[in-house]
């Protein structure tokens, strides 16, 4: 008897695994013409994000083209310690630091207010108009800006120059060569640039908010700013919250064109406008020193993984529902 209840037991088992695997294959089944849709995506990640991995080794080695990565003198930690010894590592981590910070805050900020300006539109055509205005200059290519930007701060023929300072009696100003302004000119054109992306986001989110809470909270007296503050800030912070977690993981990341183009690669102002990344291109292109851009580019994804990881640790600390994991 005991042997049969086991056997029983044994079979109900097996059958309902059975079971859980044809509804897993069904599911499973169901959804691959999606799966064949983000196929040409995962192969491209796994190509430019994964493959290259295999060349940090080069951090790691005094590289020459005769022995190619896996044959070159490996030397240690000793292009990190050059790297840390240099006041290059203070500067381009000074830099790619703070810029992006200001890129955070400033560009939180303005987006969502920008969205919200947009939301309260009550014309379609105007709300379109003013999104293409607004998402037009993130379609431009860095080449382009930094040419508007050239024809605004040049010397002799800027239009700041020739068309406001002169007529006014003013001393020109010589951009190029002088640091104080590049930190305000290179956060007004990314915030110019690529505020029309995040606008957008915002912009979704603040439709799909209830019209019903504004609704009530006009009937208890309440002015357009104190819906914002009160209702369009709070239901907006999961995506602040997750869209910020996502740029601190981009923290010691740098848009390049924005700092070596926009520029125009003048050594005067780099200073202000050496980063990590403007760093690691010209050590390969000046000194062909691989293994030190390799350093810094290593150092540069550490850093990032493990911002990612604290600012979501304490995220999940604070409201543990707004974590991404």
């Amino acid at each position: 008897m005991e042997y049969n209840g086991a056997h029983n037991k044994v079979c109900a088992n097996l059958l309902e695994d059975a079971k859980m695997n044809a509804k897993g294959f069904k599911k499973f089944k169901r959804y691959i013409p999606f799966y064949i849709m983000a196929l040409p995506a995962i192969i491209y990640f796994f190509i430019n994000n994964y493959i290259p991995m295999g060349g940090l080794i080069l951090a790691f080695e005094h590289y020459t083209v005769s022995g190619g990565i896996w044959g070159s003198q490996k030397v240690g930690l000793s292009n990190f310690k050059f790297l840390f010894q240099s006041s290059d590592a203070f500067i381009m981590t000074r830099n790619t630091i703070l810029y992006n910070l200001a890129f955070i805050v400033l560009g939180t900020c303005l987006a969502i207010l920008v969205a919200y300006f947009l939301h309260e539109l009550r014309r379609n055509m105007s709300r379109k108009i003013y999104q293409t205005i607004i998402l037009f200059p993130s379609l431009l290519s860095i080449i382009i800006v930094s040419y508007l930007a050239n024809s605004l701060l040049a010397g002799d023929t800027g239009f700041i120059n020739t068309q406001i300072l002169q007529p006014l009696g003013l001393e020109s100003i010589s951009f190029y060569s002088e640091k104080k302004w590049w930190p305000f000119i290179l956060i007004f054109v990314h915030l110019w640039q690529m505020m029309g992306t995040s606008c957008i986001l915002y912009l979704a989110n603040m439709s799909a908010i209830d019209p019903g809470l504004y609704e009530a909270a006009s009937l208890d007296g309440a002015g357009r700013w104190q819906c914002f503050f009160k209702i369009t800030i709070p239901c907006l912070i999961p995506t602040i919250i997750t869209l910020t977690i996502l740029a601190v993981g981009k923290i010691f990341n740098s848009d390049f064109g924005l700092f070596y183009q926009v520029p125009m690669n003048s050594g005067a102002i780099m200073d202000v406008t050496q980063t990590i990344d403007t760093y690691v291109y010209r050590g390969l292109m000046n000194t062909a020193n691989m293994g030190m851009s390799a350093a810094a580019c290593f150092y540069q994804s550490i850093v990032g993984f493990c911002l990612v990881m604290l600012t979501n640790t304490l995220v999940r600390k604070i409201s543990k529902e707004n974590a991404m994991f």
